[in-house]
């Protein structure tokens, strides 16, 4: 099965700026669909202008990039009636199968986007909005706030410390990865029954989903999930140790895992019968992470690493992006693109399954505008000047 092209015949017409939407449409260009960005030229994504200027040309700096691959770009006025016709006209005439956005529910009707006004040009069109707090919010919010909203930052961080974000955009992610999954059930029922859907997500109740675990413990028992640093509530030892020469995280899963490490040589002064049980180590944390730290810094890392390796006890060294990407089982699986214009090469992590896909540069504002609205909807070239002279597209 060739999994980067199984969305080949899937079109997908997308309204995106920031973060959520455009890495959720980026997983469906990664799988065949054929996704194209709408901007309005005259006030275009600002990630375009966020990070350094990598090509010697406005709008497409570093940030813009890796969320934009395989996409093509054209523009468009939706604040005004005709801009909104060609909208529609596009849907049908490109055979749209997916149109989605992450704008304020107050711009859907504004902008002629809303579910109503798109699903009566094309009725098995699967419409996606992606909002904040749900379409009967307004508010506001990216992917710190959310993370704040969410209670993520009260779990993240060292006890004694101040409350942290996590390192990466983990509800802009997180939500794109949901929206991803709604998207193919949408597809599979309109296979099933000829159907277009309407699908709201919420990146904050996106967020609130994932927190099974901290709502039932502290909600339905009482017994409240807090800030743990680089430790765990319920599992010891499991943290971080400094070594001669960077950092390890060892994770003890199970007694059985114990029982291995102080079979060591070097660890065998914590072989003591109020360590052997799971529970024991917990009530006893901080003592015990300060022993094994004592010992970890008198190793270098690789002899930390093939010592629990060989005994089967979880360890990795924190590595930087760079080591990431040296792995064997990652350096086989970059994507590598090339910019046709400029030469500018860049290098994406595959998908979690399959092979990375080959993708196009991240497009220019407007790129592909003489492509579609010359090819798909026939308007000559003098037609495109007018519409740009009067700033519709």
């Amino acid at each position: 099965m060739a999994e980067t092209h199984l969305l080949s015949n899937i079109t997908i017409l997308t309204l995106e700026q920031a973060t959520t939407l455009p890495f959720l449409t980026y997983r469906l260009a990664c799988d065949g669909a054929r996704v194209i960005r709408i901007e309005n030229r005259q006030r275009p994504d600002p990630n375009r202008f966020v990070g350094r200027k990598v090509l010697a040309e406005e709008g497409m700096n570093s940030y813009f990039l890796p969320n934009n691959c395989g996409k093509q770009a054209i523009t468009l006025n939706l604040a005004t009636a005709e801009g909104q016709a060609i909208l529609r006209d596009l849907i049908v005439k490109l055979e749209v199968d997916i149109f989605a956005c992450n704008q304020r529910p107050r711009s859907y009707a504004r902008l002629g986007i809303d579910d109503d006004t798109l699903r009566a040009a094309k009725p098995d069109l699967i419409w996606l909005g992606i909002t904040a707090f749900g379409p009967e919010s307004d508010e506001a919010g990216y992917d710190p706030i959310l993370q704040a909203r969410a209670g993520f930052m009260d779990l993240t961080g060292e006890p004694d410390g101040p409350p942290l974000a996590f390192g990466l955009p983990m509800i802009d992610l997180g939500a794109a990865e949901h929206g991803y999954g709604q998207v193919m059930k949408a597809l599979y029922y309109r296979a099933l029954t000829g159907q277009g859907a309407r699908l709201d997500l919420s990146m904050f109740q996106s967020a609130v989903s994932w927190l099974v675990t901290p709502v039932l413990l502290a909600h339905s028992l009482a017994e409240p999930v807090t800030r743990r640093g680089n430790t765990h509530q319920f599992f010891a030892p499991v943290s971080v140790y400094p070594t001669r020469d960077g950092h390890v995280y060892v994770a003890v899963g199970n007694d059985g895992q114990w029982a291995g490490i102080t079979g060591l040589p070097f660890f065998a002064h914590l072989a003591r019968p109020e360590f052997e049980r799971n529970a024991g180590r917990i009530a006893a944390v901080r003592q015990l992470n300060q022993q094994l730290a004592d010992v970890f810094c008198l190793m270098t890392t690789a002899e930390a690493l093939a010592t629990f390796q060989t005994i089967g006890v979880p360890i990795s060294r924190v590595n930087s992006i760079d080591r990431v990407l040296d792995d064997p089982l990652v350096a086989g699986r970059l994507a590598h693109l090339t910019d046709p214009r400029s030469g500018l090469s860049v290098a994406l992590p595959a998908p979690p399954v399959g092979a990375a896909p080959a993708l196009s540069f991240p497009p220019r504002l407007g790129e592909h505008n003489t492509q579609i609205y010359g090819d798909i909807l026939g308007y000559s070239a003098a037609a495109l000047a007018d519409l740009e002279r009067r700033e519709i597209i």
